[in-house]
């Protein structure tokens, strides 16, 4: 860790972030969720301050704790995560269309997860467990139920011009 990449975590917080679990490596899983709010997804050096901090943990170990759990991203990930089911009930009621209309509605090429704004990131996913609403998106944890590449145009317009 070079003194240049250490200036773009903030040791503070992390530092505050470890002793809120008491620095307990029994704590990990809590703290690089607690890292991840604040960072919206995992830095490498924060891996890297944490396992060099915490009592009993190497930087390894960290990385293999955050690459092992789905929930965890080393990528930056966009203010709205934006989630689109592909579980087979949604797959059956359109949600490939759906998928694409928001790609294209973003600008996001192939294997491009988040806007260059950094604002939207975008994941399929195998199931939502909203079969009967499908086909299915979820916006930070909101679900928008029957979407149609339509309705989800809208739903972005609305979220873009409440960003602006």
């Amino acid at each position: 860790m070079t003194a240049d990449n250490l200036h773009k975590i903030d040791t503070a917080k992390l530092d505050e972030i470890i002793n809120m679990y008491d620095g307990k490596k029994s704590n990990l899983i809590a703290i690089l969720q607690k890292v991840q709010e604040v960072y919206r997804y995992l830095p490498e050096d924060a891996m890297i301050y944490i396992g060099t901090k915490m009592d009993g943990l190497s930087p390894a170990t960290v990385f293999g704790v955050a690459t092992f759990y789905a929930q965890f991203s080393l990528e930056p990930k966009g203010k709205f995560e934006v989630k689109v089911c592909d579980g087979t009930a949604c797959h059956v009621r359109g949600s490939m269309p759906v998928l694409n209309a928001i790609k294209a509605r973003l600008d996001l090429k192939d294997g491009q997860m988040t806007t260059n704004d950094g604002l939207f990131s975008l994941e399929t996913v195998s199931c939502l467990g909203a079969c009967g609403l499908a086909p299915v998106v979820v916006i930070n944890g909101k679900v928008y139920p029957q979407m149609t590449s339509d309705a989800i145009k809208i739903v972005l317009d609305t979220l873009l011009k409440e960003e602006q």
